[in-house]
């Protein structure tokens, strides 16, 4: 969360959804036999040179992508093969353009293909150094890798009593525990996930498999989370409802938290030093 942008924020999780991997079985298959120039609804278009027989990534698993960048005058602006380093990123979630999180989607670990991005899945109207504002992407890529990652699972909080408190934050207690009290000055460690109001989710830390540590109380993390997290002891799991005054506010965060959203954090407090 960098204020704990939290949680690496990230970007938008979902932005490619579970079905794009069930089309993209069949669709992809047609590619693969025929070298064809396949179009999707949003207006990316790839071609799938090479099949591979290795697995096709869900949304959250972290995916290892080898790519050499260009326009569409064959000008080159990246290139992940003269580093000798594939890229690695989680699918999904805003970390990479959008054409991106939805190509790559299509994929099987082994397949190459050409990406073909538009400007609106791109940068954009942004002007960068290499790439002109408004620009087709061409990414000739190689999913080298997926490696699956544990997906959070939201808390079961039906029937349970909602307690609001004077700031305007409201929060569901599942369980007491006799641990640990968070105190002034403590450090905490602390096992969440981040969801938007439709259920999307932002950040988990279940997904990278370790909690987050800060200090309470000093301004690390956003206000709701050190106003929330203060209330609860070593083994107890919460419901934090923020309203967007304690998250962050008028200016968002990222692509995918908005100016003015309120958020649900799923918390579990792990360990209190």
């Amino acid at each position: 969360m960098k204020k704990l942008t939290l949680l690496a924020v990230f970007g938008w999780m979902l932005m490619v959804a579970t079905k794009c991997n069930d089309k993209a079985a069949g669709a992809a298959g047609d590619a693969a036999a025929t070298n064809d120039t396949i179009t999707t609804a949003s207006g990316l278009k790839y071609i799938i040179w090479k099949k591979g027989d290795g697995a096709m990534a869900d949304v959250g698993d972290n995916v290892s992508v080898h790519y050499a960048g260009r326009l569409l005058d064959g000008s080159p602006f990246d290139d992940s093969y003269k580093r000798g380093q594939p890229f690695t990123f989680p699918l999904g979630g805003g970390r990479v353009i959008k054409g991106w999180d939805e190509g790559i989607a299509y994929l099987n670990v082994g397949d190459s293909a050409t990406l073909i991005i538009p400007a609106e899945l791109g940068y954009g109207a942004i002007d960068r150094p290499t790439i002109p504002s408004n620009s087709t992407l061409i990414f000739d890529v190689q999913l080298m890798d997926v490696k699956k990652v544990a997906k959070p699972v939201p808390y079961e909080t039906k029937g349970m009593d909602t307690i609001s408190t004077g700031t305007g934050l409201k929060y569901i207690r599942l369980n007491k525990t006799s641990g640990t009290p968070v105190t002034a000055g403590s450090t905490v460690a602390v096992h969440y996930t981040g969801y938007l109001q439709d259920g999307t989710v932002f950040d988990s830390s279940i997904s990278r498999g370790e909690p987050i540590s800060f200090p309470i109380g000093v301004g690390r993390v956003i206000k709701g989370w050190d106003e929330g997290i203060s209330l609860l002891k070593v083994g107890e799991k919460a419901r934090l409802l923020i309203p967007y005054q304690l998250a962050y506010g008028e200016r968002g965060a990222g692509g995918m938290i908005q100016p003015n959203t309120d958020l649900i954090f799923d918390v579990e407090l792990v360990s209190v030093k």
